[in-house]
């Protein structure tokens, strides 16, 4: 459990020797900024954009989200292949701790009526005053418009600054720099070769909780596009052949379709179509009732009305639903009423490929969980640590996000003043910088 918080906590002396980088000033970064800090290590975090917490401040915009109010043994869940591993996170700084945390800050919080919780008035940027206004209170020195480069030959940080280059050595190092989304916010995925030059092992980094792109024809690009699509429910079947369904809204878009019902569909969608080529969103566009019951009213006379009134009056369908039937349903099947209620209820969307991982909320890949260990101190580069989003997991939007990004910071800040300890404790002197391929 985290230690307690206070509002202007003082910082400690235990060790005031040492001097930890932190390279990253997101959520994870700055969570792992406190932590050190708080154990009364010297931190210095650097951050390639003018100003720190750009990423959280955007996520703002929409409503921040922080966390979700689901029972927990189904809350790991959202982390699919990843949840053994960022279970063990949560279970150092779980959702209850970031609530506890959040609320130390003076911010209060509530849940809506979708179990997302949120700080009341839905805003970044206050949250994110009361938290710098705390690190610097502890000491923690920020450097914005200095990228990372990697190291030089003697285990040096090296930074490009406005005034050209700069080394910095440091004890320990804490990397999170997101993944490739949103790039214009800093995270656009450089240090994947800096790392892989270290003989690191990084996943290629995709998008997540993403669009797709779907071959419109004009028509209908022209006449619905930026139109939701409201109360549906969608379907992919995975390259297993496993079904994976979730009700919401899509919203029509230029090139395809996005929207938070997509977003949680987008990794078994997108997996499938790096496997198998192709991919289909089967849409139910009535949800609300059953085929036979749309089966039974489509077979009503039609009489004198067209297909556009007899849609609307027996099955509800206008809009851009009716629109979305007509581009994929078969001309057969808009005549028979049998075929057209199925088609009603499992369209079949084609998805050509997701749209571009800049555009994406989030991204999957990076560091594999192999190649740290349970402090996320990499195996290869002791003294270097890995945490937030340029690691290997993904999570669906509603909070699940951010809570991972907090706990694996909350990890790995802990991580580095235990093995500041380990290294003061067998050589009676702070660690030295990672070590040189020479």
């Amino acid at each position: 459990m985290p230690a307690p918080f206070s509002e202007n906590p003082a910082p400690a002396n235990s060790a005031p020797e040492f001097r930890v980088a932190i390279i990253g000033g997101g959520p994870a970064g700055l969570m792992a900024a406190e932590q050190i800090a708080r154990a009364g290590v010297a931190v210095d975090l650097f951050d390639a954009m003018p100003s720190v917490g750009r990423k959280l401040l955007r996520a703002g915009i929409g409503g921040l989200n922080l966390t979700h109010a689901e029972a927990g043994d189904t809350f790991v869940t959202r982390y699919g292949k990843r949840q053994a591993d960022i279970g063990a996170l949560l279970q150092q700084f779980g959702r209850d701790d970031l609530l506890a945390w959040v609320h130390a800050l003076g911010i209060e919080t509530f849940t809506g009526s979708s179990q997302r919780i949120f700080p009341v008035g839905k805003k970044a940027a206050p949250l994110l005053r009361l938290w710098l206004h705390r690190l610097r209170g502890l000491g923690v020195k920020m450097h914005v418009r200095h990228r990372w480069l990697g190291w030089d030959a003697d285990g040096a940080l090296i930074f490009q600054t406005q005034t050209g280059r700069l080394q910095h050595r440091a004890d320990a190092t804490v990397l999170a720099l997101g993944g490739a989304s949103w790039p214009q916010l800093g995270s656009d995925g450089a240090w994947v070769s800096l790392l892989q030059s270290r003989q690191i092992q990084v996943a290629a980094l995709r998008p997540s909780n993403c669009g797709f792109l779907v071959p419109w024809s004009d028509h209908f690009r022209e006449k619905f596009a930026r139109q939701p699509v409201k109360a549906v429910t969608a379907t992919v079947v995975d390259a297993q052949g496993e079904s994976h369904t979730r009700s919401g809204e899509l919203m029509v878009t230029d090139s395809g379709l996005e929207g938070g019902l997509l977003y949680a569909l987008s990794a078994p969608a997108r997996d499938t179509l790096e496997q198998n080529g192709s991919v289909t969103l089967q849409l139910d566009l009535c949800p609300d009732r059953t085929l036979p019951q749309l089966e039974q009213r489509l077979a009503q006379p039609q009489g004198s009305r067209s297909l556009a009134k007899h849609l609307k009056d027996k099955a509800g369908i206008d809009g851009v639903k009716a629109g979305l039937l007509r581009e994929f349903a078969s001309a057969q099947a808009l005549h028979d009423p049998q075929q057209l209620a199925q088609a009603l209820k499992s369209l079949p969307v084609p998805l050509q490929a997701t749209q571009p991982i800049a555009k994406a909320i989030s991204s999957a890949g990076g560091v594999g969980f192999d190649e740290l260990n349970p402090q996320l101190m990499l195996n290869r580069l002791p003294g270097v640590f890995c945490a937030g989003e340029m690691l290997d997991w993904e999570a669906p939007t509603g909070g699940y996000l951010l809570t991972a990004c907090f706990a694996s910071g909350f990890v790995a800040g802990k991580g580095v003043v235990q093995w500041l300890a380990s290294v003061s404790s067998a050589t009676d002197r702070p660690a030295t910088a990672p070590p040189s391929d020479r």
